[in-house]
C-alpha cells in the first residue's frame, strides 16, 4: 500500500496516462493527433507537490463524497439533519475542505500489458466532512483499447444511507494543455434539457429545454460562440439522454479540436453532466511552466444532479447499505 503520493503510468503504446493515488488524479494524458504526434491534453502539474499543497482547482481528480454544490451545506436524511463544511460560500462543494480529491488512496491493483489498468481504494469514515456512515470506494482506470480509456467508480455504504455522487474533474484541451484556450473547440452534448442555476450556481430545481438558448449543444457548436452570453462561462448541469447507447452507457458528449483534429467521445451511465469551461482558472502555473488562464480547459463531469439531495424532483443520489453506487465513464479518442 502506497501511503505516499506517487505517480503511476498506464501505457498501451498509443495512449499514455499518468495518474496519482493522491485524489485518484489524472496528471497527464497523451494522445496522437492526425499526424500521429502526441500531445498531453489535460491540465495539471508535473509533480504531486502542487496538488498536495492545494494549488489545483480540482485538476484531473475524483471528487466526492458528493460532487458539485450542496445548497448552504445542509441536507436532511431519514429525519437527521447534516451540516457540511462551507468551502465555497455559501455552499459545500465537491465533498468539503478535504474531499476524496485530497486523500491518499490505496493502490489495490496495478496491471501492465496491452490493457493496462490501476485500481485505487479509499475508505471514507462516518462523519468525514459531515457525511453519514462508512463508505468503501474503488476507482479503476483501464486502457481498454488503443485509443480508449474506461473509468469504473464504485462505492458501498457499510452502515448508513448516504448521498454519494462521484465525478471525474479532468480539464481537457485537445490541442494540448499548453495551447491556450478551448473556445475554438466544438462540442456536441446529448441533452435537450439543463438545470438552471441561482446566483450561487445551485440548480433552482427546474428542468429547462436548451432549445433557443446559448445552452443548446444538441448539434455540434463552437464552445466560444455564445460563451459570453452565460455570465462567467458555462458551469451547468445537462440532463443526458436521447443519444445512442453502447455497453449500457449513453452518449454524453463529443469534443473536437479543429487544429489537431483530435476528438473525444464520452459515454456514461450517469444522469447528468456538468459542462464547465474553466471560468475560475487564473494564472495557474502548470506542466512545463505553462500558465493556465480562464478557459484553458473544459470539464465534462458526468454526475448525479447538483444539490439533488435537496431536490426531490431530481434523480436520487442516496445510496443504502444494501446497495452499491456504480458510475462508469468511457473516453474514446480519435481523429477526424
Amino acid at each position: 500500500m502506497a501511503d505516499q503520493p506517487q505517480i503511476y503510468e498506464l501505457n498501451n503504446g498509443t495512449v499514455v496516462v499518468k495518474i496519482t493515488n493522491y485524489g485518484c488524479t489524472i496528471t497527464s494524458l497523451s494522445v496522437p493527433d492526425k499526424n500521429g504526434k502526441l500531445a498531453d491534453v489535460v491540465l495539471g502539474f508535473d509533480t504531486v507537490e502542487p496538488y498536495v499543497k492545494g494549488a489545483s482547482p480540482y485538476f484531473g481528480c475524483i471528487v466526492g463524497r458528493v460532487a458539485n454544490r450542496i445548497k448552504n451545506g445542509k441536507f436532511t436524511l431519514n429525519g437527521t439533519g447534516y451540516s457540511l463544511p462551507i468551502n465555497k460560500p455559501p455552499n459545500s462543494l465537491h465533498g468539503g475542505f478535504k474531499g476524496f480529491d485530497k486523500r491518499i488512496w490505496e493502490v489495490a491493483e496495478y496491471k501492465k500489458g496491452d490493457k493496462p489498468s490501476i485500481t485505487f481504494k479509499y475508505r471514507s469514515s462516518d462523519g468525514e466532512e459531515g457525511y453519514p456512515g462508512d463508505v468503501s470506494v474503488t476507482a479503476t482506470y483501464t486502457l481498454t483499447s488503443s485509443m480508449t480509456m474506461k473509468l469504473d467508480m464504485e462505492a458501498v455504504p457499510e452502515n448508513k444511507a448516504t448521498p454519494i455522487n462521484l465525478a471525474q474533474h479532468t480539464y481537457w484541451n485537445l490541442a494540448g494543455h499548453n495551447s491556450g484556450n478551448i473556445l475554438d473547440h466544438t462540442i456536441q452534448i446529448w441533452a435537450s434539457e439543463m438545470t438552471p442555476v441561482d446566483e450561487n450556481t445551485v440548480p433552482t430545481g427546474e428542468i429547462k429545454p436548451v432549445k433557443g438558448t446559448p445552452f443548446d449543444f444538441t448539434a455540434e457548436k463552437k464552445v466560444g460562440l455564445q460563451v459570453h452570453e452565460v455570465g462567467l462561462g458555462y458551469d451547468h448541469n445537462y440532463v443526458l439522454g436521447g443519444g445512442e447507447e453502447k455497453l449500457g452507457l449513453k452518449r454524453a458528449a463529443k469534443l473536437k479540436d479543429p487544429s489537431s483534429s483530435r476528438v473525444l467521445n464520452l459515454w456514461t451511465n450517469a444522469p447528468g453532466m456538468q459542462f464547465y469551461t474553466g471560468n475560475y482558472v487564473n494564472g495557474v502555473v502548470g506542466k512545463g511552466g505553462a500558465v493556465y488562464n480562464k478557459h484553458a480547459g473544459l470539464c465534462l463531469e458526468t454526475q448525479g444532479f447538483p444539490n439533488a439531495i435537496n431536490q426531490p424532483n431530481f434523480p436520487s443520489v442516496v445510496v443504502h447499505p444494501s446497495s452499491k453506487y456504480q458510475h462508469t465513464m468511457l473516453f474514446e479518442f480519435s481523429v477526424e
